[in-house]
Parts: structure tokens; C-alpha cells; sequence
């Protein structure tokens, strides 16, 4: 306030009221808006501009040297560099044996039939009026299955109780898995 009061006096109360007169008045709104519209456009005209023209650079230093010698070491473990044999194998030299020779060529194994699985039981549920449902843990998954159905290939719920599961195959063999046991049963492959 002080210091409006000694512009006043010092005579520049022209200057600031002109000033502000000029911001305040419609054409300088108006030229402000249309520049800022202007503006709007030329951003909106560029906008998927494009990309530098980038390329590749030739280099500019010599590739590396190797500072070992390895060209020669190519031949050394060439194969006519191998010793021959200098005596047949049929003569009855003590140091020239077929022992180590395989007469011919191992067999496979046949593939195996039957598979290991690790079983647990985690217990049953039932609903209403519904058939009685076991869970079984087999190896990492959870299988629910009624009496009389297949958990796995050839393996089926027989009976299910609050402490014990028994399961059969098709060859009448009974397991008995205890609740909350890991047991390993073998089953055939599909």
C-alpha cells in the first residue's frame, strides 16, 4: 500500500495503470485465445511426427587382435597325426588285446509297463442324499472320485471311512491308504 502511494506521488501512476489496462482488455484476450488455438493445431498437425534418421555407424577402431597363437593348434589334433596300428589284433602279442572291444552293440531295456505314484488320502464328503466322495492327493493333484470309480488307470475307490481309504484294480488287489499317509502304489501305463 506504501508503495503505491509513492508511485502516485513520483508521477508512474501512468505507467502501471496502462499496463494493466492492456491485460485486462478484450483484444488481448482474444489474440491470447488464438494463439493458444493456434498452437493447438500446429501439436495436433505433428503429433505422429517421425522418427530420426537413424543408421549405422562404420567403427571407427581395428577388431581385436588375438594375442595367442591358435592357428597350429588346429593340426595337432588332426586325425593323421593319430598313431596306426602296427601289429594286427589276431597275432599273440601281449600288448594287442580285443578285450575291450564289445562284441556288439547293448540291447535296450524293454520300456517299463508299470509306474509309481504317490497316494494320499485327505478324506471324504458328502451332501444331502448324495453318494459319499473321496479326495485323493495323487502326487501333486486333487482327485475326487465316488466308490466304484477310477482315480487313476486300473485304480479304483472301493470303500471310503472317517480313518481309511480302500482302493482295487481290476485283478481284485486291495491297498489301504491311511488318512493324511503318502503311500506309493504301482500302477500300469496307459
Amino acid at each position: 500500500m506504501a508503495s503505491c502511494r509513492w508511485l502516485c506521488l513520483a508521477g508512474l501512476n501512468v505507467m502501471p495503470s496502462a499496463l494493466i489496462q492492456t491485460f485486462r482488455s478484450r483484444w488481448f484476450a482474444l489474440c491470447v485465445h488464438l494463439g493458444l488455438w493456434v498452437l493447438l493445431y500446429l501439436v495436433a498437425i505433428s503429433v505422429g511426427g517421425h522418427a530420426p534418421d537413424f543408421r549405422d555407424a562404420t567403427a571407427s577402431s581395428v577388431p581385436a587382435e588375438s594375442p595367442a597363437p591358435v592357428a597350429p593348434l588346429g593340426t595337432l589334433f588332426a586325425t593323421a597325426r593319430w598313431p596306426k596300428a602296427i601289429a594286427d589284433t589276431n597275432n599273440l602279442n601281449p600288448f594287442v588285446t580285443r578285450y575291450f572291444v564289445p562284441a556288439q552293440p547293448p540291447v535296450p531295456p524293454p520300456p517299463p509297463t508299470t509306474r509309481k505314484i504317490e497316494v494320499t488320502y485327505q478324506g471324504f464328503y458328502q451332501s444331502e442324499d448324495g453318494p459319499l466322495n473321496a479326495v485323493v492327493k495323487i502326487g501333486d493333484a486333487f482327485v475326487t472320485a465316488r466308490a466304484g470309480l477310477p482315480i487313476v488307470t486300473n485304480l479304483f475307490v472301493a470303500r471310503a471311512s472317517m480313518q481309511t481309504l480302500t482302493l482295487t484294480n481290476l485283478a481284485s488287489q486291495t491297498n489301504l491308504l491311511q488318512l493324511n499317509v503318502k503311500k506309493e502304489i504301482e500302477v500300469p501305463n496307459k
